[in-house]
């Protein structure tokens, strides 16, 4: 797997943008990558789910709604290449199968990185943990620890 492209998934973006535990150790492994000139992708679900969690973190009174229109206009303009390539969810359903996932979201994620041969990361730790022993290209937020 090469570093000068890497697939994120909206777990992790996420925390760019809306305050969590462990925010400043996802805007650490962000910088690192500007640094590495590295690029960043994602399959076009991305953009759904980003939107969608911001909306409902708002709607649920989890985040202020005068930092919505904001946090969205952030989110969205974080220099993530989105694709969709030919045979995407054929894989993505393959892996869904394979790693018995209720839903094929994350799947296709981990379908792009294997396309692309490049290293996925992800704050979601069941997701890691149900893949981890059979993709060791999957890395999780945790495990990152940032270099002074």
């Amino acid at each position: 797997m090469t570093n000068s492209v890497v697939c994120a998934d909206a777990s992790l973006s996420l925390k760019l943008v809306l305050p969590e535990l462990d925010s400043a150790q996802a805007r650490a492994l962000w910088k690192a990558w500007a640094a590495q000139a590295t690029e960043v992708i994602a399959p076009t679900l991305w953009g759904y789910e980003v939107t969608s969690v911001i909306r409902k973190r708002v709607h649920q009174g989890q985040f202020p709604a005068d930092m919505e229109a904001d946090t969205f206009a952030a989110i969205h303009q974080l220099p993530i290449h989105l694709m969709t390539p030919s045979g995407l969810h054929q894989r993505a359903w393959e892996l869904a199968r394979y790693f018995d996932l209720p839903v094929a979201y994350d799947a296709h994620y981990l379908a792009l990185a294997e396309m692309a041969g490049c290293p996925f990361w992800t704050s979601d730790k069941r997701l890691l943990s149900t893949v981890r022993d059979r993709l060791d290209w999957v890395h999780w937020l945790g495990d990152y620890e940032a270099t002074p």
